[in-house]
């Protein structure tokens, strides 16, 4: 039984020699491997092969490490992989894109009737979410008297499950949705809620007061801008830079964003007198200040557009009557443009919306430029007919848009 180095055990089972190592002499005394040896005699006798028993034993072994690794796994998911982390991380895909409005309603619509409201759901890992948790929510904030913020909080949170479960299959998603491992959509089962347009078109006598009320703050300056540039979009303004200002040719460059577009669109708008006059003005400040934003603020990044969006609530309060905020304003500016008799394709170029289709992302590169400059004219002198009481344009409601 005793080798040069090793114990070994050796026997016969259904007439094929066994032969077993025990283990190291220097490991095992003799007493010890004989005991070892009769245990082993004793499975044989029983037709037990120990080899095979081993075998057995390190599958089982190995089989309850994988099924704890496992476990350890799904914990590890359930605990990070969260529906509120689904949503952060659909929050900072939006963000990445450079769509910064729909990343600040989406965190607004998560934070206000989910996460605070509802931290153990928010804490739910969000594979485990299901469409009667998802449904309950929404509802909540539809009784509530919300069915706008009800559709958008039901619009994202199906957005960020619908990112996730492509997130594997397509590189322009997140490689941080994967690890949430989602397969199927609680949103869907929950019925869309149709988000209702605003219609508020402020009538003559209160765009003359808005304008009236606007001072000469950096806030009040960004508010003028934008409606003597045809009621631009304020985040879009906001983001232009001082080579974006051509002075010689009096246009000012944008970049839109919106929609599904990989890259953002150049929106050329060619000032009227007054416009450019403004533009001007906030070139030369930037300059002197070396700052690159026209509107930079604070540290020299460019201004916040929430701060003339409040600024525009204060005005419309202090004006009393029916509240206005800016998507009003640029409502506003088109309905009237359409009154001066603008059509609806400048119009469309004037405002950079509704230009996504074949025709124009592929075939038509004219800028427009003549024509939006002659609507801007038109716009100012109406403007300033406004401002020293000249005649009123009548108000033509436009369609709703979706």
């Amino acid at each position: 039984m005793a080798g040069a180095k090793s114990f070994v055990f050796e026997s016969k089972i259904q007439g094929r020699t066994l032969r077993w190592t025990i283990g190291p002499v220097s490991a095992w005394t003799l007493e010890a491997a004989r005991a070892e040896a009769n245990e082993l005699q004793t499975k044989v006798d029983k037709g037990i092969d120990p080899r095979e028993q081993a075998r057995d034993q390190a599958r089982e072994r190995e089989a309850k490490t994988a099924a704890l690794e496992a476990e350890q796994h799904e914990a590890a998911k359930r605990s990070l992989c969260t529906l509120k982390a689904l949503c952060n991380e659909y929050v900072a895909h939006l963000e990445g894109q450079g769509k910064r409005k729909s990343a600040a309603d989406a965190i607004s619509a998560f934070k206000c009737h989910l996460f605070e409201p509802h931290p153990e759901l928010a804490a739910t890992y969000a594979g485990a979410v299901t469409a009667h948790q998802a449904a309950a929510i929404i509802r909540q904030v539809l009784e509530a008297g919300k069915p706008r913020t009800a559709g958008i909080l039901r619009s994202y949170l199906a957005a960020a499950y619908n990112a996730a479960m492509r997130a594997p299959f397509n590189a322009f998603l997140p490689a941080a949705l994967i690890p949430f491992e989602i397969t199927t959509n609680p949103i869907l089962p929950v019925a869309t809620i149709a988000i209702k347009a605003r219609d508020r078109v402020l009538t003559a006598d209160e765009l003359t007061a808005y304008m009236r009320a606007l001072g000469d703050s950096l806030a009040d300056r960004a508010l003028r801008l934008a409606l003597l540039a045809g009621g631009q979009r304020m985040r879009q303004l906001l983001q232009a830079r001082l080579g974006d200002f051509d002075e010689l040719a009096g246009s000012l460059r944008l970049f839109d964003r919106k929609g599904r577009r990989t890259a953002p669109r150049e929106h050329v708008i060619p000032l009227g007198h007054e416009g450019l006059a403004l533009a001007q003005a906030l070139a030369e400040r930037a300059r002197q200040a070396d700052k690159e934003f026209l509107f930079y603020s604070g540290k020299g990044g460019a201004m916040d557009p929430v701060t003339p969006g409040h600024r525009v609530r204060d005005i419309s309060k202090a004006l009393g009557g029916e509240p206005f905020d800016l998507l009003d304003i640029r409502r506003t500016a088109e309905t009237m443009l359409a009154g001066l008799g603008v059509s609806q394709d400048i119009r469309a170029q004037l405002l950079s919306h509704g230009l996504g289709g074949v025709q124009v992302k592929h075939y038509v590169r004219h800028l427009y430029l003549k024509e939006k400059r002659q609507a801007l004219t038109r716009w100012e002198r109406h403007l300033t007919a406004l401002l020293h009481g000249g005649q009123r344009s009548t108000v033509i409601p436009l369609a709703a848009r979706r």
